[in-house]
């Protein structure tokens, strides 16, 4: 994946490639994984329409960073019971460990040909977390893949970012350049943003898995305001009022300056559409 240059400007992807690989280059001794899976409500959909922004929708609620600390020091407080003196690394987003191939090998579901983890009941919805520890585990048996031919997912991508099942190129993915990308923005990937400034859900939302997934962890609800906020508004934000809207959630981790970029590029493509200038964005390199 990163030789081909699938991670795009994601430099830090190549440099802990090693890492990533073996995760007792990252714990000297490390002899198991804990992974838990904390399920986000989803929500509404935005509706998609002139004017409105989109947000992925775990950026619509708290930063979920701090919940999933407090989870895993809670099962850490359990190893210690189990194995004293184990040594141990929590991972949330940090550190280079692959999420969700280690969450799958757990048996908390299986990668989905959106290369999202998917469980049968609970969908995709999931933020992730783990405990790498020194204490010898017993394994968890993995679960098989219930994607069978089913190539929603790949068809809804208007980018065409997931080249073939369970293969995603981050430099056609609309949540890779509205987050990831530092910089501004090409074409290819402005003309696409049909109102998403902050992620992109579209593969989830067609899954048949999220059918009919409600609800998740209390402290991660949706604020109802950043459903379906006025893309005019957040473009023509002040610092101080973006601080104010977006404070405490997962959007802020992009920084104002970025989601200016995105608000703005966003709104350009909505000004083109609006004047008839509709039609075709530039296609990607490759």
């Amino acid at each position: 994946w990163v030789a081909g240059g699938r991670h795009g400007t994601m430099a830090y992807m190549a440099r802990q490639a090693a890492v990533r690989a073996d995760p007792r280059l990252l714990l000297p001794g490390a002899q198991a994984i804990v992974c838990i899976a904390v399920h986000h409500d989803p929500g509404e959909a935005t509706p998609p329409g002139p004017g409105v922004a989109r947000l992925a929708r775990y950026a619509r609620g708290p930063d979920y960073h701090p919940l999933l600390h407090r989870l895993l020091r809670a099962l850490v407080e359990r190893l210690d019971a189990l194995a004293p003196g184990h040594a141990h690394l929590l991972c949330v987003d940090s550190a280079p460990v692959l999420e969700r191939a280690h969450a799958a090998a757990a048996g908390i579901g299986w990668i989905g040909k959106h290369t999202g983890l998917v469980h049968p009941r609970a969908g995709s919805y999931f933020l992730l977390g783990e405990v790498v520890t020194t204490a010898p585990l017993p394994a968890d048996t993995p679960m098989a893949d219930h994607c069978g031919t089913c190539r929603r997912c790949l068809d809804a991508c208007p980018t065409g970012a997931l080249t073939a099942p369970h293969q995603l190129d981050a430099r056609r993915c609309i949540s890779y350049w509205t987050i990831e990308h530092r910089g501004a923005l090409p074409e290819a990937a402005a003309g696409h943003l049909a109102g998403w400034v902050f992620g992109c859900d579209l593969c989830q939302e067609v899954c048949p898995f999220n059918r009919e997934v409600r609800g998740g962890h209390p402290d991660l609800a949706p604020h109802p305001y950043l459903v379906a906020p006025v893309l005019a508004e957040l473009a023509a934000a002040t610092a101080m009022s973006f601080k104010g809207q977006f404070k405490g959630t997962p959007v802020v981790r992009a920084g104002k300056g970025q989601m200016a970029r995105n608000f703005a590029a966003a709104a350009r493509r909505e000004t083109r559409e609006a004047g008839g200038g509709r039609g075709a964005a530039p296609p990607f390199p490759g």
